[in-house]
Order: structure tokens, then sequence, then C-alpha cells
């Protein structure tokens, strides 16, 4: 006995090795959230845990094993197959590391890596792993379809063969016994009802076998198909169809072959008549099974009692949820009888010689109902002095004990009491030969049922005798084949006449594609026995299928495909392609596939490819992949496009901070790594609820409005989309100065975007405090590289009314505050604790020099002299620079209108490691138009396909190893590894070489 304790106060196993005298208390490092026994190894338990593990054990819950983590919810299995083979592997369904669904089995005391096999080669979707008897079932979508496969008897995978155009949406597997699969199956145009499906012995072709099957939704959410299997009798099922939107029951005795309505009782339970005439009328039957064990269903019946049929249900021309009574049949589903008004739950003991009822009410009962002959009269017994609530009933394990115990309570607040009932005192004496009798199965008087005469044997119904264990009692007798013991079979459809003849979409001949010449093949006749069915002679061999001589064909339908249907494969790693024909000589055709990376490969026939051809992609692109077939009598060609591509792992939108009203500005999307395939860019402005799609990675745009604007643009790269989004400040008048800082600054500075943002609103707060002018003027944004430098920008704003708070001589007086308060070291900010950071302007400006000592040296003022000789010099090569040839004026454009920027991981505009700035004009910052130079760095040089211009850049090997180096680059060994880039404003001081 095992007993789990409270998880939310401890977690532990109770266990019992003596009937409950004593338990031993086990501590658990995880919360049980299910346990799966062994159907045989009563030792044997599996362990679902709440943090979706599995755990094993092999001493009843003693010790435990971690076999496997990420485990799907119900989604493991012990090995049951029909040979006893393997009864310690465990099936599951597990995720994987990324996020996929992988079927894995494993050893329940070894599931290590090394030791795990997966089956199905490749990714399941999610909660699809079904492992029932032989068979094993996944789902696979692929171009928003779902396809299933299956194997038997754990060979390969197969996928499931259902008719071309049923196109499925859910699948439901309803029964796997006998060698053969029931399916229900609900297809593009059906919501509440689902298709009958039964299979051939390996589970893959499948044909119809009733349509519209009516459907329900369970309390869980969980799909309820009304179909039930009788037990007891292999084949019979009743199931409840929906015909003009009414519900009928019908019921079939050799899987579906057949179907035909439930003939009505002949009396009701007064005895007087029931005018009820087929097919206008008949019994439907409410066909739900209780999950619950202590409560039964609408429908019951027993292995051990095979005749007996209990269900709830009416007599007319539909399904209703009213005026329910009970009804019984006592010769599988022949005739039935009336029993109750009212619903009723039944329970079958001693092989159903003895059958207890006992009403569905939620008032307090004190008695229950009891029959000796098959339900065909009733006899009233009392359970209890007091009425009770009843909560649920239970029968002793096994149909032949007469023990029931029922639960319940006398009131609401009293505790649950038991009531164990003990019927062996009602019998004097076992049943004895002669207490018995021969009953054949038959269906409204047909006797050869699945291809044999079924003779049971039953207990007379006048005789009150104990029958005891079960002893099987029934013989078999094939009987001589006929038309009716065969289906139709797969491609095929049975007409009005009753000929099973190909369907629109198949093509009979298709069934020799997989034969070469000199070998043979089954040629259906369009029909197949019925699985199970144990007929002979008759018409067998006429409807049997007959071996021919396969036909050399020419290659016909070749197609090629990845094996995971993708048109997309990653660089570097393996893509498998699965070359398919659809008729062809198969071992006698020549395969030639070309990668289209100067790559190709020949095989001597298709059977070499089973397991798909391998291959590995080196560079990025879209490659055409093209097969040849051949064979003496013809040949095929198949082409496939791949999109090979480079995983994206980071993008940057590189435009100015700062624009002008209605002055186009370029945007850019930069990207780490630069190659990774095709691209679609999406582009976002402002508030606008319409996107610009496209396929370059650089636009040209204008501001209309003053203010704050955002641009947001979204990378799409196969299954990945990144995104990063800019604000740009827009106005008629702005001007800009460069801020530099103390060399200790530098010693800090990681250079990432989270350092500038937060530096940058530092330097924001120093300046307002010291100037004490409005923080709306002020935008500053720190520039990647070294040395730290920023940019300063001043800006009018507006109030709410739309009034301009400054105009331009504001502006410019507010630029002039700035400068001298940087040049007099008033601007600092603490980085640190005993680090403190000086901010001043990057070099000369227009505003006064303040020196702080008494006087000026010798050797101030011959600094002051040869800056202002520089300063000339810089402005005499500046005017004439067009004219001096050779001459480079080392300066970087900041107007993205001329400039295409190149930066893997900026934030921002990229900078020069030399910082210079002055303070300049919003028509100079704007217009000016310069070429670009790294200083002393290898260089290779991206254009900018807009507009033309040139921005160089340096590349390492690392980028180049990352994804290979864009077309055209020849990067150096020992260079950095982010581009190196010149100011984003020009410059007008010339820089030593």
């Amino acid at each position: 006995i095992m007993l789990l304790t409270d998880p939310e106060v401890e977690s532990s196993l109770l266990i019992s090795s003596d009937e409950g005298a004593t338990y031993q208390k086990y501590r658990l490092n995880f919360y049980i959230h299910s346990l799966l026994f062994h159907p045989k190894q009563e030792d044997w338990i599996l362990a679902y845990s709440q943090d979706q593990k599995l755990f094993s054990s092999v001493e009843f819950g003693r010790r435990w094993l971690l076999l496997h983590e990420g485990v799907a919810p119900n989604r493991f299995y012990w090995s049951m197959m029909g040979n006893g083979r393997e009864p310690d592997l465990v099936h599951l369904e597990a995720k994987t590391v990324d996020g996929h669904a992988q079927y894995i089995t494993c050893k329940m005391q070894n599931c290590s890596e090394a030791t795990r096999s997966k089956p199905f080669p490749g990714y399941i979707d999610h909660n699809s792993l079904i492992v029932q008897g032989d068979y094993v079932f996944v789902q696979v979508t692929s171009g928003g379809r779902p396809h299933y496969y299956v194997s038997y008897r754990r060979n390969t995978f197969a996928q499931m063969k259902l008719p071309k155009y049923s196109l499925p949406k859910d699948m439901h597997v309803i029964s796997t016994d006998e060698n053969q699969v029931f399916a229900a199956v609900q297809e593009w145009n059906q919501n509440d009802t689902y298709n009958l499906y039964i299979s051939d012995t390996r589970g893959i072709y499948f044909t119809l076998a009733l349509e519209n099957v009516k459907s329900s939704q369970g309390l869980e959410g969980n799909v309820m198909i009304d179909l039930y299997e009788v037990a007891g009798i292999k084949g019979m099922f009743l199931a409840n169809k929906k015909i003009d939107n009414q519900v009928k029951t019908f019921i079939t005795y050799n899987k579906g072959r057949d179907w035909s309505l439930l003939q009505a009782p002949h009396t009701d339970l007064r005895g007087n008549p029931v005018h009820c005439l087929l097919p206008y009328c008949s019994l439907h039957l409410h066909l739900k099974v209780s999950d619950n064990p202590y409560t039964s269903g609408n429908i019951a019946s027993r292995d051990t009692a095979p005749s007996i049929i209990v269900a709830s249900g009416n007599i007319g021309t539909e399904l209703s949820d009213n005026d329910i009574s009970m009804f019984v049949t006592s010769d599988a589903g022949n005739t039935w009888r009336q029993i109750f008004e009212e619903e009723h739950s039944v329970l079958y003991l001693d092989q159903g010689g003895v059958l207890v009822a006992m009403k569905h009410t939620s008032l307090p009962i004190r008695h229950l109902w009891l029959s000796f002959d098959e339900g065909r009269s009733w006899s009233k017994y009392s359970f209890t002095s007091l009425p009770l609530f009843v909560d649920g009933v239970l029968g002793e394990p096994g149909e032949e004990t007469l023990i029931m115990t029922v639960f319940g309570h006398f009131s609401h607040r009293s505790e649950w009491q038991l009531v164990k009932i003990d019927y062996k005192s009602i019998f004097d004496r076992r049943c004895a030969e002669e207490d018995y009798r021969p009953w054949q199965l038959h269906s409204q008087g047909e006797a050869c049922i699945m291809g044999a005469k079924r003779i049971y044997r039953k207990r007379k119904s006048e005789k009150k005798c104990m029958q005891g264990k079960y002893a099987g009692g029934m013989t078999s007798e094939p009987c001589v084949c006929t038309e009716a013991d065969f289906d139709c079979d797969y491609g095929y459809e049975r007409h009005s006449n009753g000929q099973c003849l190909p369907a629109f979409w198949y093509n009979p001949s298709s069934l020799s594609k997989d034969c070469s010449l000199g070998q043979s093949y089954l040629n259906s006749t369009g029909y197949r026995k019925v699985v199970s069915n144990n007929c002979t002679d008759g018409v067998r061999e006429r409807y049997t299928a007959k071996p021919q001589q396969c036909p050399g064909k020419p290659p016909q339908g070749l197609r090629i495909i990845t094996s995971d249907g993708r048109l997309t494969a990653e660089q570097g790693h393996n893509v498998t392609f699965l070359v398919q024909l659809e008729e062809g000589d198969l071992q006698r055709s020549l395969i030639q596939v070309d990668f289209g990376d100067g790559i190709a490969v020949s095989y001597a026939n298709l059977s070499s490819t089973e397991d798909g051809i391998k291959h590995i992609y080196q560079n990025v692109g879209i490659f055409r992949v093209t097969v040849l077939v051949e064979n003496s009598l013809g040949s095929d060609n198949a082409v496939l496009y791949l999109h090979v591509t480079c995983p994206l792992e980071h993008v940057h939108l590189s435009l100015p901070f700062v624009t002008t009203k209605n002055k186009e500005i370029n945007a850019t999307a930069v990207l780490w790594p630069s190659q990774v395939g095709t691209l679609t860019y999406v582009w976002w402005f402002g508030n606008n609820t319409e996107p610009l799609i496209t396929l370059e990675g650089s636009i040209a745009f204008t501001f209309s409005v003053e203010g704050m604007n955002t641009i947001t643009v979204q990378v799409s790269a196969g299954n990945t989309i990144l995104q990063d989004t800019k604000t740009v400040a827009v106005y008629e008048k702005f001007q800009s100065l460069r801020l530099a800082f103390s060399p200790n600054l530098d010693d800090h500075n990681p250079d990432i975007p989270e350092w500038r943002r937060d530096v940058s609103r530092v330097v924001k707060r120093a300046l307002v405090e010291v100037t004490g002018i409005s923080s709306k003027h002020v935008l500053v944004a720190v520039l990647p590289g070294l040395p730290t430098s920023a940019e300063l920008f001043i800006l009018p704003y507006q109030d709410a009314t739309g009034e301009k708070k400054r105009t331009a001589a504001d502006l410019e007086q507010i630029s002039e505050s700035l400068i001298q308060k940087l040049n007099q070291n008033l601007v600092h900010f603490e980085l640190k604790p005993g680090v403190r950071i000086l901010i001043h302007a990057a070099h000369l400006t227009a505003a006064p020099l303040v020196d702080l000592t008494p006087s000026h040296s010798g050797s101030a003022m011959l600094m002051l002299l040869s800056v202002v000789f520089v300063g000339l010099a810089v402005f005499v090569i500046y005017k004439f620079k067009r004219k001096i040839p050779g001459l480079n004026i080392y300066a970087q454009m900041q107007n993205e209108k001329d400039q295409e920027m190149v930066s893997p991981v900026s934030q921002r505009e990229s900078i020069p490691n030399v910082p210079q700035s002055e303070l300049m004009s919003h028509e100079q910052l704007v217009d000016e138009k310069l070429e670009v130079h790294p200083i002393e760095q290898p260089q290779a040089t991206v254009q900018n396909p807009r507009k033309g211009n040139a921005t160089k850049v340096v590349w390492t090997e690392d980028f180049q190893k990352a994804c290979g180096s864009p077309r055209g680059f020849k990067p150096r060994p020992g260079a950095e590894v982010f581009p190196q880039l010149l100011s984003p404003r020009a410059q007008k001081k010339s820089l030593p070489m």
C-alpha cells in the first residue's frame, strides 16, 4: 500500500508491506504530480513531478532515479508490446534546450545521453506522442497542416495515409486492438463532428468507417467522441452520428464495415406497445463513460458479460437530453428493454449474473434494485436504515465478486459513511453445467460476424445460482467468405451499388512505384479483408490482392524536399534532403543531386537515399538545388530553392541625434553579423500605424513636425525578428557643441550603449545645475569609442500652447553661456567615490578663454599663439582643399543623407579616436560633405547605394569567421573587432600622420 502526503505540508511516501498494519515514511526531493505503475511489474513506478521531471523506481517508491527533465505531462509510457520485449523501456516526450519537442526512449535505470534513443528523426509537435500497444504515433505540423506518423512494432516511422482531401485538423486514436488502428479525424470542413477511419495492420493506410460522429468538450477542455467500444465482443461499436442536425445512434458488429440503427423496444416499462418504425424512429443512447471510478457513466458493458449492455437514452427521431430512461440488452444490441424511467447507476456483479441499480438523485435514498435475470425483472432491497446521500459506489475487484461498497453521508455536515453489501447469502449454491445454455452472437439474425460463428456460454435466466470465476465460455467456427467480409481498400470508395471503385484523386498504378523491374508487387482489387476477420474460401480469392510483375516505368513525379519541410537552413549545419518519386523503377535509376554551391553527388539507386541526403553549406545565400533521376526509359528532374542563413544576433539603427525640419536624412540598419542571408526590413515612423517594408537596410526620410520623433526598424531573418528604436530631435534651428572629458573617464568606459546612456543623463544634469538652463534646451549624447566624447545639442522647445520659448538669438546666448562655464572647469560630476570627471569643450570656440592664473607666462602666450596659428591653417586648408591635389581632410559626415555608417554594436553614430568638435550652426552640421579616412588602420569601403558616398571601415578575422566577410572585403589579421570611424561631424583641423 502506498500513501502520498499532502504536498502543501511535505513531500513523502508512506509505504506498507503488511496490508496497512505498519507504514514507513520515505522523504522525496521532488513533488509528485502523477504516478504510472507498470502493468505487470508491481514494484516498477514512474513518477512525474510538478516541475516536469520524470523519475523511476524499481523498489515501489523507496528509491528514485531521475530519468529526464522537461517531460511533457501525460506523455510518458511503459513499453507494452504484444511480444513482451523490453519491459523496462520507457517512452517519453521531452523538451529540448531550444524549446522543441522530441520523442525519446531509454531504459528505466539508465537514461543518459549516450544510452537514450530518438526513434523519430526530427522534432514533433508538443503533446503529440501516443504509445498504445504495438503502435507509436506522433504529429508534425508543417506548412500549417498537421501530418501524422506511425511506427508499428517499433519499426521505422511512416506517414499515415488518409484520403487525399480529408485535410485533418485533429486526430484521436480510439483503439489499437487486434492489430488495427481505429481513429477519429476532424476534417477541414468539420467543427463539432469527427469521421471514423480504420487502418490496415501497420496503421498506415486508412479507409472511412463512419462520417460525422458527434463530439463534445469535456470539463478539462478535452475532446470527447461519441463512440463506445462494447466490451467482450470484438469489432462491436456504438456511435452517435449527426445527420441533418439530428443525432442518431448506430451500431456495428464488423469494425465499421456496416452500421445500422438500434431497434426500439416493442413495449415500455408498463407493457404498453411502443410504435417506433425504422428508420424514422429508433433507440438512441448516451455514450459518455465516466472518468470517476466511483460513479458509472451513461453506458456500461463488461468482458465477463459479453451480451449485456446497460445504457441511458430515449426513443424517438433523435438523441435527446429530455425524457431519459434506462435500457438493457442481453443479446448484444439486437433487442432492447426499458428497465427504469429515470437515470440509474448500474453495477455488474458475478459476471453480470447480478445487476445492481441505484437511482441518480441529489436526495438521500435507502433502496437499491437487483436483477438476477439480465435485467428482465428487478427486486427492491433496502441497504441502510437511514436515508443516505450517495456519493459513489465501488465494486470489489473482479466481476465474479458479490461485494459492493456504497459511500456517502447522512447530512451535509456529517462524516462519510461506508456501507458494505455482500450478496452471497442470496445464493444457496454454485452454478452447475446444467444451469448454462449456449447463446449465439448474431446481427439481426446473421450469425456470421467477422467471418465466424461465435457461441457463448450463458447462465439460464431462470436459474438463481452463483457463477464464480469467469471461464471464457466461447467457441468459434469460421464462415465462408462473402463480400460483406471485405471493406474498400485505401484509395477506393464504396458506391451505391456496393462496388469499391477508385476515388477521383487516386491512381491505382501508383502501387507499383516502390518496386523494380523483375520484382513483383500486390495489385489491389479495390477490396481488403477486415482485419481480424476469420472467414475462409468463398470469394476470398477474388477480392484478395494479386501479385504482379513490376512494370518498367520512366521516372515521373519527382520531388526534392528537406526532411523538416522547410526552405531555410542554417549555415554550417546539416541539411537533409529527401528525394521522392511517384512512379519509376527505383532500383535501376541513377540519381544526381547538385546542391548549388559547386558540390554535386550521384547515387546508383534511390534505396541508398532512404535516410536522406545530408549536406552542409559553408556560405549564406539562396541556392538552387537540382535533382535528376534517369533510367533506361526516361528521366525527370526537380528543383528546390534553399535559403541558407546565419543567425542574426544584433540590430543597430544608425541615424542622427538631431536634424532639421523637412530635411532628408538617412537611417541605416546595421547588422551583426553583416551577412545573414535574405532579410526583410519593417520601418515604423512616429505614431504611424502602417509600416514601410523594404528589402534594403537603408532608407531616406524627412520629418515635418518639430519635437522628439521615434523611428523603429524590425529585421526579419528566417524565424528571427530583432528590432531597434531610436529617437530623433527635429527642429528648424539648433546648435551643437563637442564635449570632452578628463582622461580618467576612459579608464571606466566599457563602451556599451547602457553606459553611454547613463553618462549622458549625468552630464546633462551637471550642465543644467551649473548653468541654470532648462533641461528642455539640452540634449547630450555620449558617443561610442575612445577617448570618451559627447555631443551637446542646444534646442528650442515649445510650451503646451505651441509658443516657442527661445529664438535663434536666445540659442546663441545659451551656447555662449555653456561654453563659458565649460572653459572655466565649472562643469563636473562624480562617477564614483573618489573619481571626479571634468567636462570641457573639445576645442576652441567663439567664447573667450579664461585664464585663472594671476599673470600670463611666456609659455602660455606661446601656446595661445600656436593655437591661433593652427586655427588659421585649418581655415585656409578648408577653403582651398579642392585645389590642392592629394590633400585629405580628416573628418566624418554627420548628415545621414550623405553617409553610410557601419558598426556592429554601437547604439549611436561611430566616432573617431581623436576627439574634435566645434560650435557650428545647424546649416553647417547638416550640409557639410567631407571624405572620411580612418587613421593607420586597414581599410575597406562600404558604399551607400543611395548616395554613392563611401565610408572607410576596419574588419577583423573574428568578424570574418563568424559568418564570412562581406563581398569585396579583405580583412587584415590583427585588426580590431569593430569598425573605427572618424568624427561624426566635420573637422576643420588637420591631424598629424
